[in-house]
């Protein structure tokens, strides 16, 4: 059977499935948290949440207390799949330039197909809430969303020869992950209303299983036959320095010069992920939350206006490429979004809610970006190894910042709702910082040179 090269179906339908079940997840443990504070059924129409905006009523407070329970209930759910999704992501990921990318897509794929079977029996069968510490612990030692998107971008790196043919292709994975994840949360909503929980979550169970038949029988892996018929490890410490060398030596082979590089862009995208992370994991909670009181469809509408920010930072990377320096995208990014921040924290009303889109139309841009200029500093046999230390960043800093941001939320709802959003504005100085000191650090005549990602080979030759 002749195979083909082609992974942006796989991650179509993996980030198609994924963002489906995303936001009902979180209005699943929403509603069966009022109905346990309440002992009543959630009550939902075809207009808005059920929400009390009277801020002495009893009823009012108890609503507090539910987004409360949610948002740490959420963070304690994000840390229990933490610890075993990194060690998978970077343990797949690095081998992923002597063994192969399929696991990296094959795991976590299987891993989201059991979480959302578990999910329709727990749904089904009205089962505690509990049990989903375990699924989230089960699901994490077969890899997350990292794993699966640091081997899909290995997958492009290594198919991709011309440099700005890398960027392109990159930024093609991160559009389609923005509107096919906008698609999915534009339709959870009428899945929702349409046939309920359980058959939504059946339904992303069937995806992920015919996207393990796409990626097993049809996908051709990057990396060669010849190259995957080698010995296995003699001993468990032959294994572990196999696993760790090609990140261990990425760093300790590398000219100071580069290995600076690296690493000031590893924080910059790090740093980024972080405050935008955190700062759009709140979304759902806001928008239920007085005086939004959005219900499954609003949020899906909300959800959707995304797609537009995706396209848009798209259409920013191919048009701005052309004529500015990739750390100028990374500027421009991050300040559009700031304001969408900024805007998000004062937003009270449904149409400035969705306004709050049109300041963040190019907020996507630096993580392609970024991705694009970590893939072009380091050699092809390292790819993995760079794309293994930007999943690992990625569940990292995705945890801590789900659980910094909610445990914050949960904290400042009472008092300003907003708060976070300004926090997390804020907290894009600190990426921005990074950039500037690239900009502004004088590395001998050589520091423009750094920036433009096409020259570190000439860097490198010098300093040899």
């Amino acid at each position: 059977m002749r195979k083909v090269l082609c992974v942006e179906p796989v991650i179509f339908v993996y980030i198609f499935a994924s963002s489906l079940t995303s936001p009902l997840v979180q209005q699943f443990i929403y509603r069966r948290l009022w109905e346990d504070e309440y002992n009543s059924t959630f009550v939902s129409d075809s207009n808005a949440s059920y929400c009390e905006q009277n801020k002495s009523s009893p009823t009012y407070i108890k609503e507090k207390e539910v987004q409360e329970k949610a948002s740490v209930f959420n963070m304690q759910l994000d840390l229990t799949g933490a610890v075993p999704s990194l060690i998978v992501a970077f343990v797949i990921v690095a081998n992923g330039d002597r063994q192969g990318r399929k696991r990296s897509l094959v795991l976590p794929s299987m891993g989201a197909m059991i979480a959302n079977i578990c999910l329709t029996v727990i749904s089904y069968f009205s089962l505690s809430l509990s049990i989903l510490f375990a699924v989230a612990f089960v699901t994490g030692l077969f890899g997350s969303i990292a794993t699966f998107l640091g081997g899909g971008f290995a997958f492009i790196a290594d198919v991709c020869h011309d440099e700005k043919q890398k960027t392109t292709r990159i930024a093609v994975v991160d559009l389609i992950f923005g509107v096919v994840s906008g698609l999915a949360g534009l339709l959870s909503g009428y899945f929702l209303r349409g046939i309920g929980f359980t058959w939504t979550f059946v339904t992303a169970s069937l995806l992920h299983v015919v996207n393990i038949i796409y990626i097993i029988f049809f996908l051709e892996d990057t990396v060669g036959v010849s190259e995957l018929q080698h010995e296995a490890p003699a001993s468990c410490k032959e294994l572990f320095r196999e696993t760790f060398s090609g990140v261990y030596m990425l760093f300790k082979t590398a000219p100071y010069k580069k290995r600076i590089l690296i690493i000031v862009l590893l924080f910059t995208f790090m740093t980024y992920l972080f405050t935008m992370f955190g700062g759009s994991s709140l979304f759902t909670l806001y928008e239920l939350d007085e005086p939004l009181c959005w219900n499954e469809v609003y949020i899906g509408y909300g959800a959707a206006a995304f797609t537009s920010v995706s396209l848009t930072s798209f259409l920013g990377v191919y048009l701005l490429s052309k004529c500015l320096k990739d750390i100028y995208i990374v500027f421009i990014g991050i300040f559009s979004y700031i304001g969408g921040m900024v805007m998000a924290a004062f937003a009270k009303t449904t149409l400035l809610m969705f306004l709050v889109r049109v300041p963040s139309l190019l907020c996507f841009m630096p993580v392609p970006v970024l991705r694009s200029m970590l893939s072009k500093v380091v050699l092809t046999g390292e790819q993995g190894a760079v794309f293994a230390c930007i999943a690992c960043l990625e569940v990292v800093t995705g945890t801590v910042s789900l659980s910094v941001f909610n445990i914050l939320y949960a904290a400042t709802v009472a008092w300003f709702s907003g708060f976070s959003f300004l926090l997390s504005a804020g907290l894009c100085v600190i990426p921005l910082a990074a950039l500037c000191w690239l900009l502004c650090t004088s590395w001998n005549g050589e520091d423009l040179a750094l920036l433009v990602p096409e020259e570190v080979s000439s860097i490198e030759s010098t300093d040899s």
